[in-house]
């Protein structure tokens, strides 16, 4: 699961216990990149307050599924195969297109977004890629690209966000070795209107 020790929930107790239960979903799944948090549980409900906020908050205003394909995009220029599957697999789950998912797939597994993407939709991913790639080459003129393809400041706060949150988790994950290995992909806390709710189905 990861290449340093971590609590499942029967070893978990106090604290971790409490996180836990407001994690598990329906299955009881913990996520391996949540349980690699076990030994630190004040780290894990930073890790969770973030991605709550980033991808499953109701004050964004940009579709979720487009939030997870950058997010999958980021994963991918990271060669971070867990994040990748994983929000791959939430992603197809909120688009119910198997044909859009597929040509969405084939555009982040070759490196080549306009495949799949045009319009101020591929101009947020290209400001990802370079925030991943080369965040020291962003300047002000980028950010006002994004304005002339149609984002507002807020909007592009959401996809730096997005970008950011990425960068922190697939380091979690390349850095400590966390697999999939007893996972059912693509669980997340769906229920944006409650914050507080961190339940993963």
């Amino acid at each position: 699961m990861s290449w340093i020790r971590t609590l499942d929930r029967k070893a978990a107790d106090g604290r971790l216990s409490a996180i836990y239960d407001r994690v598990a979903g329906k299955t009881g799944q913990i996520d391996n990149i949540l349980a690699a948090h076990s030994l630190r549980p004040h780290t894990l409900e930073g890790h969770m307050a973030l991605y709550k906020v980033v991808l499953h908050h109701y004050g964004n205003s940009l579709d979720k599924a487009y939030l997870e394909a950058i997010g999958t995009w980021v994963s991918s220029l990271n060669r971070c195969t867990y994040c990748v599957e994983h929000h791959f697999a939430g992603l197809k789950r909120l688009l119910a297109d198997d044909t859009r998912a597929a040509q969405i797939r084939d555009a982040i597994d070759s490196g080549i977004p306009e495949r799949a993407f045009s319009g101020r939709e591929l101009a947020g991913l290209r400001y990802a890629e370079i925030l991943t790639r080369a965040p020291h080459s962003l300047t002000e003129q980028h950010v006002i690209a994004l304005r002339e393809a149609g984002f507002d400041d807020g909007e592009i706060l959401e996809i730096n966000q997005v970008t950011a949150y990425f960068a922190y988790a697939n380091r979690t994950v390349l850095g400590l070795g966390v697999s999939h290995e007893g996972e059912t992909l693509g669980l997340s806390p769906n229920i944006s209107d409650d914050p507080d709710n961190w339940s993963h189905d």
